[in-house]
C-alpha cells in the first residue's frame, strides 16, 4: 500500500471540491438560485444553494481514482454506487430548483440503495449471519435509506455537514486501515478530503449551502462506506462513527411525532438547532460536534483493537453529553 498514493487521492478530492464549489457558487449567484431566510431556518440572508455539486465532483474524482489505483474494490458494486450517486445528485438538484414529489425522490433513493445491495455477494452480510440473507438485505436497505434522509434533515447550519462527513470519512479510513481494506481507506480519505474542500465555502458565514444535491448523495456515500466496514466485520465501528447524527435525528423525529407535527416539513427542533437558538454560533456548534466525533473515532478504534461491546457502551457518554449541552441551550419550539 502506497501512502503517497492515498495522500495524493485525498488532496485531489480536496482540490477538486474546493475549486468546483467556488465555481458553482458564482454560477448559482448569477442564476439567483438562492436559499432565502424563513422563520423555520437558521440563517438571516439569502445564500446560494446547491454547492454540493462541487463536493460531489470532488468525491467522484477521489473515488474514481481509488477504484483505478487501489486494490480491493468490487468494480460492479462500485459502478452501481457511482450510478446511484449520479441519479441522486440529478434528482436532488431538480428538487433544489423546484420541489419534486416525495414519492419520486424516495423512489430514486430506493433504486439507488437496492441496486447497490443487489450486487453484493450472497455471503456479504451486514448482520454477520444472524439473519437470513433477505432479512439482512432488507434491514440494511432500510437503515441506509434512513441515514440518507437523516443526513439531509441534519443539514441546517453552516459547517455541520462538512464536519460530520469529514469525521465519518476519516473514521472509516482508520477502521479500514486496521482491518486491511486498502480500497476502503481510499474511499474514506477522499470523501473526507472532498468535505474539507467544501467547508472552505460553507464555514460560518457560509458563502454557499450544500443543498439537497449535496446532502442526499453525501448521505448515500457515507452509508455505503459504513456498510463496507460492517461487511468486513467492523459492525460496531459502523454504528459508532455516526452515533450523534443517528441519535439527534431519531430522537427529534420521535419527539415531533409525539407532538403531532408534520415531520417532513422544515423545522428547528434538532438539538444542534436549539443550541443556535440559545445563542451559540454555528461555528461553535460545529467545533463541539467535531470534538465529540474525535471521541467517537477513538471509540471506533477501540472497537477493533479491544472489544466492540465496551466501545458501544462508552459511545453513550460523548453523544449524551453533546445532546444535553445542545438541548438545554433553548426551550423546545412549539408544535406547528
Amino acid at each position: 500500500m502506497s501512502y503517497a498514493v492515498l495522500g495524493a487521492l485525498a488532496a485531489l478530492s480536496l482540490a477538486v471540491a474546493w475549486a468546483a464549489t467556488g465555481a458553482v457558487t458564482r454560477w448559482l449567484a448569477r442564476r439567483a438560485i438562492l436559499d432565502h431566510p424563513t422563520p423555520r431556518g437558521s440563517h438571516d440572508r439569502a445564500t446560494p444553494r446547491g454547492g454540493g455539486i462541487g463536493l460531489v465532483a470532488g468525491l467522484a474524482a477521489g473515488w474514481l481514482g481509488s477504484l483505478v489505483l487501489l486494490p480491493g474494490a468490487d468494480p460492479a458494486a462500485t459502478a452501481a454506487v457511482f450510478a446511484g450517486l449520479a441519479a441522486l445528485a440529478a434528482v436532488s438538484f431538480l428538487d433544489d430548483l423546484r420541489d419534486l414529489p416525495v414519492a419520486l425522490r424516495l423512489g430514486v433513493q430506493v433504486l439507488a440503495v437496492g441496486g447497490a445491495l443487489a450486487l453484493l455477494p450472497a455471503d456479504a452480510l451486514v448482520f454477520q449471519g444472524l439473519l437470513p440473507t433477505i432479512a439482512d438485505r432488507l434491514l440494511t436497505g432500510l437503515a441506509w435509506l434512513w441515514f440518507i434522509n437523516l443526513f439531509n434533515f441534519m443539514d441546517g447550519i453552516d459547517g455541520i455537514s462538512g464536519v460530520e462527513a469529514a469525521s465519518i470519512g476519516s473514521g472509516t479510513a482508520l477502521v479500514a486501515w486496521l482491518i486491511g481494506s486498502v480500497a476502503a481507506i481510499g474511499f474514506g480519505l477522499t470523501l473526507a478530503g472532498a468535505a474539507i474542500g467544501f467547508l472552505k465555502w460553507n464555514w460560518q458565514p457560509a458563502r454557499v449551502f450544500l443543498g439537497d444535491v449535496g446532502s442526499i448523495p453525501l448521505g448515500y456515500a457515507l452509508g455505503w462506506l459504513m456498510i463496507g466496514v460492517a461487511l468486513d466485520g467492523a459492525w460496531a465501528a459502523a454504528l459508532i462513527l455516526p452515533a450523534y447524527y443517528w441519535t439527534d435525528a431519531t430522537l427529534t423525529l420521535l419527539r415531533r411525532l409525539a407532538r403531532g407535527e408534520t415531520v417532513w416539513q422544515p423545522h428547528r427542533s434538532h438539538f444542534y438547532q436549539r443550541a443556535v437558538q440559545g445563542g451559540m454560533r454555528h461555528a461553535d456548534v460545529a467545533r463541539q460536534l467535531l470534538s465529540a466525533n474525535l471521541v467517537l473515532i477513538a471509540l471506533a478504534y477501540l472497537s477493533i483493537e479491544a472489544t466492540p461491546w465496551l466501545a458501544l457502551a462508552l459511545t453513550v457518554l460523548p453523544v449524551a453529553t453533546l445532546l444535553r449541552r445542545f438541548g438545554r441551550a433553548s426551550p423546545l419550539p412549539s408544535a406547528g
